[in-house]
């Protein structure tokens, strides 16, 4: 796997959602530019994983799994991207939001547990 060079400088960074830890995100958001489209919380996988997943939300099964095309990332980074994000990063495991046609606006998704 190659470095991948984001579409953020680090000096262009600000403090936006500091200390919530490790996040998913896809390149899709990271190296396009892509608002997100899809986020949903799951149970943290490491102690520093805050179980956020972020996708634009016209990714592919084949383009999410493979590992090429997405990355771990600070919650901040993903914020600096999409400040849009930063009102739902509260929110509990099994939390998913996607984005409404038209108005950009985030709305709750219903999420079922694994079994």
């Amino acid at each position: 796997m190659k470095p991948k060079r984001l579409r953020l400088n680090i000096d262009q960074l600000r403090p936006l959602a500091e200390g919530y830890g490790s996040c998913f995100a896809t390149d899709r958001i990271t190296m396009k530019r892509k608002p997100v489209g899809f986020m949903y919380r799951q149970a943290p996988v490491n102690d520093t994983d805050s179980g956020w997943r972020f996708l634009a939300g016209d990714e592919s099964d084949t383009y999410v799994t493979d590992p090429d095309n997405h990355g771990i990332y600070d919650v901040n980074v993903i914020a600096n991207f999409d400040p849009d994000i930063i009102p739902f990063l509260d929110a509990p495991e099994l939390s998913a939001f996607q984005r409404r046609d038209g108005s950009g606006a985030f709305e709750p998704v219903p999420v079922k547990a694994a079994e």
